[in-house]
């Protein structure tokens, strides 16, 4: 599928071709996909992937994929987002762009986002609140300055030796 048609695929109530669509007004189908298109035009302007809107999402970079993930996701109007381990494979340079489109989000349109992260550049850098967690378990929770220095959290992911 192309980048255009995973966006509008991710649309709520994606009419597709249900019995319904059929069924229903080829007019307002129109018009319903018509906004559902502009609405993954904006976003992958927003994303910087508008230029690839044509092309096959299997083409993309393992960077663009995980911009495009997020830009689908986006598609349904969530409150909460939780993206796993969203800097994984990526260059610095890409990840540092998805993490600005994150707080962009996040203080424009008063979006939640909660993390799985192991970079603790990332974690201690971009989060508001941290929960560390060590076999299963959670070691500490707070504000990334106050867990930063927690002994336990030192010694399970920073490298250090508790003091």
């Amino acid at each position: 599928m192309t980048v255009l048609d995973n966006m509008m695929l991710a649309a709520p109530a994606q009419p597709g071709e249900s019995l319904w669509r059929l069924a229903g007004s080829r007019r307002a189908s129109r018009f319903a996909e018509a906004a559902v298109r502009e609405r993954a035009q904006g976003l992958l302007r927003r994303f910087d992937l508008d230029g690839k809107a044509r092309d096959y999402a299997g083409t993309l970079s393992g960077g663009q994929r995980k911009l495009l993930e997020l830009a689908r996701a986006l598609m349904t109007a969530p409150r909460l987002v939780l993206l796993d381990e969203p800097m994984a494979g990526v260059n610095r340079v890409l990840g540092r762009r998805l993490l600005d489109y994150v707080e962009d989000l996040r203080r424009g349109n008063g979006l939640t986002f909660l993390f799985v992260e192991h970079d603790m550049d990332v974690v201690m850098n971009r989060a508001d609140h941290v929960v560390v967690m060590a076999e299963g378990a959670i070691i500490a929770t707070g504000a990334p300055e106050v867990v930063r220095d927690d002994p336990r959290v030192i010694a399970a992911y920073l490298g250090g030796s508790p003091q």
